[in-house]
């Protein structure tokens, strides 16, 4: 057990003499230990926001369901063949079918409307043919009664007064008749006409409802309006349309031709990084097909209002950016990196972001000078991932620790004499506000 003891005694005091003993090395040599110690760098200093999007054309051609199916009251068409996405298709070549069976009973139930309506023109075209020929019968006979009305008014003449009067009034009588039945045909002419007009105009409609649901019909068998490359069009869930997928009436797209010289990519941006990102900044685009391939793009869109994408909690927003170049590899669906510089500073001093320290809301860093440490305060700046600005408190080839010295709880620190930052105990006395951009020691994450 002593031996054991003993053992262990040399271990924590060997352990107690190395740490100190780095430090030592570290402080003591003119070369400096990358693992301990780090300089103050002057020069461009960026910031970036780096997500992953898809890639997509700027402009593209819709490759559309019939547009008329509202029409024949049909609000939803399954597709029943769709050509392999990305096949490369001339125009009026057949790109997908959709499936007609709801259509094809409607043509069913036009076509009986159509012959129902054609019989009903052939019955009224009968009815009007009968009543004006026994309008005309009735006329003649009328004719005929004025005539013998007429010559019994001629023979009247050698007869007494009453009977004189008598055949004048028959007479009277006989052409009032026909003067009546005249005009009763010129009205049932009339009647009839309107009637063939009514017949007419549903055989009309009917016949309107057929050729519509003809044109529809044919319409389901989808051609490319012009050359290029089919990409399926995404649904509401993000799942792109195969064979099988619905399409409505409102949203008629089966998929698109688009223009693979004009690309984009689409990306979200979480609310935090969002802030910082702008129209014009410039990107860096990489390709996950092809990491050895770097493209430059530009943001030209950034929505306003977030979103919550499918299997997130986090909210994110909408940023798409212009891929500058135009490239045969290049093709929608890819995925992309995207570095969007938010900021470039061109002559500024900047540390790497581990060296930077706390106290009491005062950031500083662990300064080296000859042989000895010391707390020192400094006024920060932007940061990135690995690095932060350093606006005083520090200069060019400075060197400061990136790992505590073990005796860091018994430094005081170093203030600067115009420090924009009050001590705690100095801010809850005078009730201010620490002035000056707020300091955040841990760097964004980037957006995955």
């Amino acid at each position: 057990m002593s031996l054991l003891h003993n053992r262990r005694f040399l271990v924590l005091a060997g352990v107690a003499l190395v740490i100190p003993g780095a430090w030592l090395v570290a402080r003591d040599t003119g070369e400096d230990d990358p693992t301990l110690v780090a300089r103050v760098k002057r020069g461009e200093f960026a910031v970036t926001v780096r997500t992953s999007g898809e890639l997509g054309a700027r402009e593209s051609m819709e490759i559309m369901a019939p547009v008329g199916v509202r029409q024949v009251q049909i609000w939803q068409m399954r597709i029943s063949t769709l050509v392999p996405e990305g096949t490369v298709v001339d125009s009026g070549e057949v790109v997908a079918e959709l499936d007609r069976s709801e259509l094809a009973a409607k043509q069913s139930e036009a076509m009986l409307a159509l012959e129902k309506a054609q019989a009903v023109y052939e019955q009224a075209m009968l009815d009007s043919a009968l009543t004006l020929s026994q309008a005309r019968e009735d006329i003649r006979s009328k004719e005929l009664a004025l005539e013998e009305a007429r010559l019994e008014k001629e023979q009247s003449v050698y007869e007494p007064p009453t009977v004189q009067r008598q055949a004048e009034i028959s007479l009277e009588r006989a052409d009032r008749a026909l003067t009546q039945g005249r005009l009763d045909y010129q009205t049932k002419t009339e009647q009839a006409k309107a009637k063939m007009r009514e017949v007419g105009a549903d055989v009309e409609r009917e016949r309107n409802k057929l050729t519509i649901i003809q044109d529809v019909m044919a319409g389901f068998t989808v051609r490319a309006p012009a050359p290029g490359m089919v990409i399926y069009e995404k649904e509401w869930n993000g799942r792109k349309k195969t064979a099988g997928s619905m399409v409505n009436a409102w949203d008629p797209t089966v998929a698109t031709l688009p223009d693979l010289s004009k690309m984009e990519s689409v990306t979200y941006v979480n609310e935090i990084d969002v802030r910082n990102v702008a129209e014009g900044q410039p990107v860096l685009i990489t390709l996950d097909a092809d990491p050895t391939k770097q493209f430059t793009g530009t943001v030209t869109k950034v929505a306003n209002v977030g979103e919550q994408r499918p299997n997130t909690d986090a909210k994110v927003f909408e940023v798409r950016i212009t891929v500058e170049q135009a490239d045969t590899t290049l093709r929608p669906g890819m995925t992309t990196g995207n570095a969007i510089e938010t900021l470039r500073e061109r002559d500024v001093l900047f540390v790497p972001i581990e060296t930077l320290n706390s106290e009491n809301g005062v950031p500083f860093v662990f300064l080296q000078s000859g042989g000895s440490v010391r707390k020192q305060e400094v006024v920060t700046d932007a940061m990135n991932e690995n690095e932060v600005v350093i606006v005083s408190g520090l200069e060019e080839s400075d060197r400061v620790l990136l790992i505590p010295p073990p005796n860091r709880d018994e430094m005081d620190l170093q203030r600067l004499p115009d420090s924009p930052v009050r001590s705690d105990s100095a801010a809850t006395a005078g009730g201010d506000t620490v002035p000056g951009r707020p300091l955040e020691l841990e760097p964004t994450a980037p957006t995955p």
